[in-house]
């Protein structure tokens, strides 16, 4: 452990060996991993990451492993594109697209189960546990098989059938729970303190959330050493949303971003912030679960659970872990939160299909939708650099835009077809 000093309780500053840990036990606190960033300084550089390999273990530096042989199925470095046609539609000339829904399982989550997948090796576990809303228990499940260990994953019984199919190709024990999914996730907190696995999310989970760092270093390394005026992030716990504001600031803060002089992370080091860093962070939640959104939106400063009721059901916690700390991420970055209508996700969809050729789930519709509104409003200027997150693929969520499958029925006959082609151009 290298550049891994222990962890550190969030609220009180107590501090923690590096073991399967996640909840303060003095104030009850989330626990976070703490680096020794005066050693990483030394060793690390630009050359370096681009030496490493095509994956998020370029980085491994900046992750709470030093593992040789980490569990990896070459999650992350994936496209960063330039939108041209989406572009166009919403008027904003420099607009690019984090496409991470072509992960080996299809969402960002390849991320954050390779690290904690990697640690959970590292502790000797035998068994990766989750809950889910669907694309982590694909993720869980596939790189337990990549380990060769076991998997146990618990989901909401109302899931998305593509989405409990691309978990149980990969053979875990699948558990179907009769209620939302933060039911799901309190009954694998009591599961968790009986069974000896690793919940990635809930023992695992100060490394596990490190995995969304690597969205951040991956978007100002493809951009050549520099940061986004802004970025427009799906949100459901808020843990990714928090933990690529701490990349774009760890990559600032050790000198590695262009005409941005290293800065010293002082005793508060993992939520340092470096004054270069004027990236606006805009979190967008759906309408039918936007805990966190309406608290920004009203003022408040604490989180008011929600029970869920959205269609885009892997942003439905309704009471998110990391809401406070992505309130505060929105307020230091100067950031907005949007709560989108529940009609305009798949409205989204079909936005991001059409003008880009990108298939993406119900998450990327409530992402497209915020960022319209932000380039509606005006918030986004027109030639503002301006990065758009898409975290799944729209496969396994087909049945929210099942109404665009409407062909021309015809008999096979040049007649019928020229008939059949007349009547629709005509609609």
């Amino acid at each position: 452990m290298a550049f891994v000093n222990g962890l550190i309780c969030r609220e009180c500053g107590r501090e923690y060996p590096t073991e399967p840990l996640n909840v303060c036990d003095f104030c009850f606190g989330p626990l976070e991993v703490v680096y020794d960033y005066a050693t990483i300084s030394e060793v690390i550089s630009r050359e370096r990451i681009s030496n490493g390999p095509i994956s998020i273990w370029r980085y491994q530096d900046l992750l709470p492993s030093d593992a040789d042989d980490p569990v990896d199925i070459m999650a992350g470095y994936t496209p960063l594109i330039k939108a041209r046609g989406l572009a166009k539609r919403l008027g904003l000339n420099n607009l690019y697209i984090k496409n991470d829904s072509v992960n080996p399982s299809f969402s960002f989550k390849d991320r954050v189960v390779s690290v904690a997948a990697t640690k959970a090796v590292e502790f000797g576990f035998d068994t990766l546990a989750c809950a889910s809303t669907g694309n982590l228990a694909c993720s869980v499940a596939a790189h337990a098989a990549r380990a060769q260990i076991d998997a146990v994953v618990f989901i909401p019984s109302d899931l998305e059938r593509g989405k409990i199919i691309g978990a149980a190709i990969y053979n875990p024990t699948l558990v179907s729970v009769k209620g939302t999914y933060d039911e799901v996730n309190r009954l694998c907190s009591e599961i968790a303190d009986n069974y000896p696995w690793a919940f990635v999310n809930i023992n695992m989970r100060p490394y596990y959330a490190e995995g969304s760092k690597t969205l951040g270093y991956e978007v100002a390394e493809q951009l050549g050493w520099r940061l986004p005026d802004h970025v427009v992030i799906p949100s459901a716990s808020g843990a990714m949303f928090t933990k690529i504001w701490k990349g774009f600031n760890e990559f600032a803060c050790l000198g590695l971003l262009d005409g941005v002089e290293p800065m010293s992370f002082g005793a508060d080091q993992n939520t340092a912030h470096h004054p270069a860093v004027t990236t606006r962070m805009h979190m967008t939640q759906a309408a039918g679960c936007a805990p966190i959104a309406t608290a920004w939106n009203t003022g408040q400063t604490h989180i008011q659970p929600v029970r869920p009721n959205s269609i885009a059901k892997s942003l439905a916690i309704g009471n998110p872990a990391d809401g406070i700390y992505a309130l505060r991420v929105i307020k230091n970055s100067n950031g907005s939160a949007y709560a989108v209508p529940e009609e305009d996700i798949v409205d989204g969809i079909k936005l991001l299909a059409e003008t880009e050729g990108i298939f993406t789930e119900t998450a990327g519709g409530v992402v497209m939708a915020g960022l319209k509104n932000l380039a509606d409003s005006g918030a986004i200027k027109p030639d503002e650099l301006t990065v758009v997150y898409i975290t799944g693929n729209g496969l396994k969520t087909q049945e929210a835009v099942e109404s665009v499958v409407d062909p021309l029925m015809v008999k096979p006959t040049m007649t019928s077809f020229e008939e059949a082609l007349s009547e629709r151009q005509r609609r």
